[in-house]
């Protein structure tokens, strides 16, 4: 396997560092609803959408409404042109749903891209890597995480509570098992408990 799909703690969020950010998206978009402005509102919901989903930054990009399905028992959004320009059915908690529906709600655009830009109908893979770092930035997280920290974070978080890695692999998109496999290397915790058992 490549040295560069070694996963290390340094690459992955904590789960308090996760509940920060979580707190400061929040707390900017209660302001930004009260001052009548988009852009925060639009920023949690694109890093909200990436730590629930686990989606690449391009296919956060390029992801429709009608991508979307938010009707009741829903929950769930379809990855049109993934890696290797695969399809996929990405399944999504009710919490993301009900965030996803405020902000539609809410937005004044309308563009058919769920993150339009002030200056195109969707914001660019650049354009929404600065929205994470500027949060990120303030939510006081280390400057070598990245959009793809979210995508590390949801991975190994669903594997954590599925112990189901083909299930990971299919909400990744993942197109060998090997890639999903990096992150059962991670779960240090859970393996210093297994040994202590074993006799």
């Amino acid at each position: 396997m490549n040295s560069q799909w070694i996963m290390s703690f340094e690459k992955l969020m904590t789960e308090g560092q996760v509940k920060g950010l979580h707190a400061v998206l929040e707390s900017a978009a209660i302001v930004a609803k009260l001052k009548a402005r988009q852009g925060p509102v639009r920023d949690q919901c694109i890093i909200e959408l990436a730590l629930g989903t686990g989606l690449r930054v391009s296919e956060i990009s390029q992801l429709k409404l009608e991508d979307i399905d938010l009707k009741r028992g829903g929950n769930s959004l379809i990855v049109r042109h993934g890696k290797g320009d695969k399809q996929r059915l990405v399944k999504f908690s009710s919490k993301l749903k009900n965030l996803i529906l405020e902000y539609i709600e809410y937005r004044t655009n309308d563009s058919e891209y769920i993150f339009p830009s002030e200056r195109q109908d969707f914001m660019s893979s650049n354009g929404i890597q600065k929205v994470f770092k500027k949060w990120s930035k303030k939510a006081g997280l280390p400057a070598r995480y990245s959009i793809h920290s979210c995508r590390h974070y949801y991975a190994t978080a669903l594997l954590k509570v599925s112990k189901n890695l083909r299930l990971v692999q299919m909400q990744c998109g993942h197109s060998s098992p090997q890639t999903t496999t990096v992150y059962a290397q991670v779960l240090d915790s859970e393996i210093d408990e297994a040994v202590e058992k074993l006799v």
